[in-house]
C-alpha cells in the first residue's frame, strides 16, 4: 500500500482538484505540503461546487483528516475566510477535520502590500499578488512569524520588531509608509483565537499515523514547471513544487513517499509571464481556452493555451520521479481535424530534447511539432476505453511514448465519475 503524492506536471491548473478529490475518498489523511492561497482547486461533488485555495481537497469529506504542512505559507485572514465560506456551504471545518503545522510561516498584510507594489513595475513576473513570495523570503531570511508564535503573544513584539527592520527599509525604498510594531501585533493577535485550535506538531502526527498503516495523500499546488529550482526561473513560484517537497514540507522522510502521480492536460496552459514554447496565440489557442474554460480559479485571469508539449512533461516526469500520469481534459480536443504535439526544440540552429535552464535560451527555443489525425466522436463523459474513439486512444498512447510514462488515469469531464482508471496509485 503506497502513500501517494500528486503533483502538477505542467505549469499548474491541470485539474488536480478532481483527481485529488477522487483519491481522497480512499485516503485517511490529505496533506498540503507547499505553496499558499495562490493555489486553486475546484471540486464538484454532486450538485455542490467547492472552490479551495489553501485548504486541502480532503477537507470537504467526512472522516478525513486534512493537514496544512510546514512547507505551506499561511495567510490567516484567507484561511479564516475559507473556513467560514465552507461553513456556509454546510462543511464544518473543526480541529477534528483540519490540523495546521505549528512551524508553518504566516503571510501578513505587509507581504501582500510588498508584492503588489513590486508587480506594478516593469519587472513583474505575473504573481497573484497574495504575498506568497515575500513570506517565503522572510522564511529563508530567518525573520518570519510562524503559526506557533501566535501562542506566545508576550514574545511576539520582539519578533515583529526584528522583521520590521527589514520591511520598513524596503517600504522606504518603495515610497511606502513605515509600519509600527503595534499595528502588526494587533493584526496577529486578532487571528490567534481562530488559528491556534488547529495547530499541531505535524511531523509527529504523520509519523504516528503512518505507523498505524493510514493512507496518506500528499497534495501539491501549482506545477513542476513553476518550481523555484526546476521551473522556468524567474517566472516561477517561490517554493519547490516537485514531488520531493512532499517529504520536506510535511516533516516525513522520503521513504514515506510511495507513488507519484503527475497531472497534466491533453494540451498545455500557463498563467502569467514567462516562456511557453507551444503557445498558440491565435484562433486555435482561443478555441482551446473557450472550450476548456481556461480561467484561473483564484484570479479569474485567462490562461495562455497551446498544444501538448511532450518535452516539458518528459522533463517533469524525471524531476518529480513520476510513476504515472493522470491525463485530463481529453474531451477539449474533440472535433479537431488534426492535433499537434511538441516533440522537441530548435535552439540556435540545433535540435535539443529538453528545456534549457537559461532564461534567455528558454525565450529563444522554437517548438518542433508532429501532427496526428483528430477525431470527430465525443470523448466527453467516457468511463472506459471502449467508450473512446480509436483515434483518441491512439493519441493517448502516443503521449505515453513521448513522455516515457504510462497514463494511470484518464479524465474526460469535470465530473469525478468520468474517469478511466488504468492503475490505482494506492494499490501499487
Amino acid at each position: 500500500m503506497a502513500n501517494v503524492v500528486v503533483v502538477g506536471a505542467q505549469w499548474g491548473d491541470e485539474g488536480k482538484g478532481k483527481i485529488v478529490d477522487w483519491l481522497s475518498e480512499q485516503a485517511d489523511i490529505v496533506v498540503r505540503f507547499q505553496g499558499g492561497h495562490n493555489a486553486g482547486h475546484t471540486l464538484v461533488i454532486g450538485n455542490q461546487v467547492y472552490k479551495l485555495s489553501l485548504l486541502p481537497s480532503g477537507v470537504v469529506r467526512e472522516g478525513k483528516l486534512s493537514i496544512i504542512g510546514n512547507g505551506v505559507v499561511v495567510d490567516p485572514k484567507a484561511l479564516i475566510d475559507e473556513i467560514d465560506r465552507l461553513g456556509g456551504q454546510g462543511v464544518a471545518v473543526t480541529p477534528d477535520r483540519l490540523r495546521i503545522a505549528e512551524n508553518a510561516t504566516l503571510i501578513l498584510s505587509l507581504h501582500r502590500e510588498l508584492e503588489a507594489i513590486r508587480e506594478s513595475g516593469a519587472s513583474r513576473i505575473g504573481t497573484t499578488k497574495r504575498g506568497i513570495g515575500p513570506a517565503y523570503e522572510d522564511k529563508v531570511g530567518r525573520r518570519a512569524i510562524r503559526v506557533m508564535d501566535l501562542a506566545d503573544l508576550p514574545a511576539l513584539r520582539g519578533k515583529i520588531e526584528r522583521m520590521l527592520v527589514h520591511h520598513n527599509a524596503l517600504r522606504r525604498g518603495y515610497g511606502m509608509g513605515e509600519l509600527s510594531p503595534e499595528t502588526v501585533y494587533e493584526e496577529l493577535a486578532g487571528y490567534a483565537p481562530r488559528i491556534l485550535p488547529y495547530t499541531d506538531s505535524i511531523w509527529s502526527l504523520l509519523d504516528a499515523r503512518r505507523r498505524e498503516g493510514k493512507r496518506i495523500l500528499f497534495e501539491g499546488a501549482q506545477g513542476a514547471l513553476l518550481d523555484i529550482d526546476h521551473g522556468t526561473y524567474p517566472y516561477v513560484t517561490s517554493s519547490n513544487t516537485v514531488a520531493a517537497q512532499a517529504a520536506t514540507g510535511s516533516g516525513m522522510g522520503p521513504g514515506s513517499i510511495g507513488y507519484v502521480l503527475g497531472i497534466c492536460k491533453a494540451y498545455t496552459t500557463r498563467v502569467g509571464e514567462g516562456p511557453f514554447p507551444s503557445e498558440q496565440d491565435n484562433e486555435i489557442g482561443r478555441l482551446i481556452g473557450e472550450r476548456g474554460h481556461e480561467f484561473g480559479t483564484v484570479t479569474g485571469r485567462p490562461r495562455r493555451c497551446g498544444w501538448f508539449d511532450a518535452v516539458l512533461v518528459r522533463q517533469t516526469v524525471r524531476t518529480s520521479g513520476i510513476n504515472g500520469i493522470a491525463l485530463t481534459k481529453l474531451d477539449i480536443l474533440d472535433g479537431f481535424k488534426e492535433i499537434k504535439v511538441c516533440v522537441g526544440y530548435r535552439l540556435d540552429g540545433r535540435e535539443i530534447d529538453h528545456l534549457p535552464a537559461s532564461e534567455h535560451a528558454q525565450a529563444q527555443v522554437e517548438p518542433i511539432y508532429e501532427t496526428i489525425e483528430g477525431w470527430d466522436e465525443p470523448t466527453a463523459g467516457a468511463r472506459s476505453w471502449a467508450d473512446l474513439p480509436a483515434q483518441a486512444i491512439k493519441y493517448v498512447r502516443w503521449v505515453e511514448e513521448l513522455i516515457g510514462c504510462p497514463v494511470a488515469l484518464l479524465s474526460t469531464s469535470p465530473e469525478r465519475d468520468d474517469t478511466i482508471l488504468v492503475q490505482n496509485p494506492f494499490e501499487t
